[in-house]
């Protein structure tokens, strides 16, 4: 099955044990017990540290945030004062802070304070990209398929500027990354196995590589194998298709961007992990795609647990937003209510207990919810006041909390 059995295409590194312990079925009660003290636990939580990972205490900076973005076992936000932090796993300097020791607080990136935007992608499990406010994008961490952009397969610890070019978005897939640049131009490159570059082949590709000739881009999301974008409201994806997850009514891949659902006009789009979500103009919000652990959100998965075109999800709802995770989702509402559902193997989905939800089930009980960024096993969210929390698994650190516990509820990142 989908979700549990692909490990192994996170590349042979050791990641691999670490990645199935967090992604394991089967939950004992000594797992149990903690995850129940930690609900209960203040949001400081349990301040013990691993041997690997630094227990430096976080440089003195505001505490307020504008945007986060969760990768698949580490996260990376800007503060109000547009520096950068990051934490959780370092692997080959995903962390982009010129190690890659693990780091269970919110470290510092660097000094710039010119930090516009941030991308962590669910499956994004080796590297990141950001972009500047003078609209200059740097990528850093893993580099095994060119997905940095520089012109080789080198890693790089710290950001590395990628070209010269101006860009206004970047998304950051499992090992390929895309960005639609300021004349709204769209470029692909890094890995290319299952076409995700949408450049009509398979080979992978070290530097950005236009995708058609189209100069309409608006927005675009990498998921695992897959990407999607959209221009002038249409819909289109391509790349890796074997759950569905391109909405096409199919399972092969395409090489080159394909219109999904031509009657829709479409507001946003976040490619997860086989599977993909998406507003309309409406406010209604519809996913396809991988549905093994009802992440689609309409009712219990059946087989063969694929849904190949897009589905209304709670039609009576107004959504203003959503993210993919590994395996489930979280989106907010136009009343700024949070609400997640899918797998929830490591709590993931906020509720308090590790039971999937096959449906949209509401995190707490507040409606001040301004954004959500869903990683692989774990989410991380900032509320109107600009605080920052997180909850899920926390093996690498992720979660920014001083610890190794994974949280059942959100907690606040006070570092």
């Amino acid at each position: 099955m989908l979700r549990r059995e692909f490990i192994h295409s996170w590349g042979a590194r050791a990641r691999a044990a670490s990645v199935l312990a967090v992604l394991t079925r089967t939950v004992t009660a000594v797992t149990v017990m903690v995850l129940a003290s930690s609900m209960m636990a203040s949001a400081a939580g349990n301040t013990t540290t691993t041997g690997r990972t630094p227990s430096a205490a976080p440089a003195a900076a505001s505490s307020s945030w504008l945007s986060v973005g969760a990768g698949g076992q580490h996260t990376c936000g800007i503060r109000t004062d547009r520096t950068l932090w990051c934490w959780g796993w370092n692997s080959n300097g995903a962390l982009g802070v010129g190690d890659t020791l693990d780091r269970n607080v919110p470290t510092q990136v660097g000094t710039a304070r010119t930090w516009a935007s941030i991308t962590g992608g669910s499956y994004s499990t080796d590297h990141a990209c950001g972009l500047r406010t003078d609209h200059s994008l740097w990528c850093w961490g893993g580099n095994g398929s060119g997905q940095l952009g520089l012109g080789d397969t080198r890693d790089r610890p710290v950001p590395a500027r990628v070209g010269t070019a101006t860009w206004e978005r970047v998304t950051a897939g499992d090992n390929h990354t895309c960005g639609i640049r300021t004349d709204h131009t769209l470029w692909c490159w890094g890995r290319n196995i299952y076409g995700q570059l949408g450049v009509k082949d398979q080979f992978d590709r070290s530097v950005p590589v236009q995708v058609g000739v189209g100069a309409s881009w608006a927005t675009v999301t990498a998921g695992l194998w897959q990407t999607c974008a959209i221009r002038t409201g249409q819909l289109w994806c391509w790349g890796g298709n074997f759950a569905g997850q391109l909405g096409l009514g199919d399972t092969h891949r395409r090489l080159a961007p394909v219109r999904v659902d031509k009657t829709a006009t479409w507001a946003s789009v976040d490619a997860g992990g086989f599977f993909t979500c998406g507003t309309r103009t409406d406010r209604t919000l519809w996913c396809w795609g991988d549905n093994q652990a009802g992440q689609i959100g309409v009712g219990p998965p059946t087989p063969p647990f694929h849904v190949l075109l897009p589905t209304v999800v709670r039609a009576a709802a107004a959504w203003a937003s959503v993210d993919g995770g590994g395996f489930f989702t979280c989106g907010i509402r136009t009343n700024a209510t949070l609400w997640c559902w899918g797998d929830n193997q490591a709590g993931q989905l906020g509720a308090g207990d590790i039971l999937d939800r096959s449906v949209p089930t509401q995190v707490g009980t507040t409606s001040d919810w301004s954004r959500i960024s869903g990683g692989h096993p774990h989410v991380c969210g900032i509320r109107v006041d600009a605080s920052l929390w997180c909850w899920g698994s926390n093996q690498f650190g992720q979660l920014g909390l001083g610890d190794n516990t994974d949280r059942g509820v959100p907690t606040k990142v006070t570092g």
